[in-house]
């Protein structure tokens, strides 16, 4: 079963398995957030956003409804 990535908790690798919006899908397959691509959760911010996340090698922030429509599997 699929979780959003704003549900995961610090510390937790996950794989990225689908997008839910097709509109941000262009600009998080840029930015390395690509279907099977592991993502770790390095920190949250005080009321969930931003989220700074591990991909590919380097750290990204993603705003929190972009976390919202990118599906994980743990």
């Amino acid at each position: 079963m699929y979780k959003k990535l704003s549900e995961i908790k610090i510390g937790k690798e996950v794989i990225i398995r689908a997008f839910e919006n097709e509109e941000i899908f262009l600009k998080l397959m840029e930015m390395g957030c690509v279907p099977g691509e592991k993502i770790t959760i390095n920190k949250i911010a005080p009321f969930k956003d931003p989220i700074s996340v591990s991909i590919a090698g380097y750290s990204l922030s993603l705003r929190l409804d972009e976390a919202e429509h990118i599906l994980v599997e743990e």
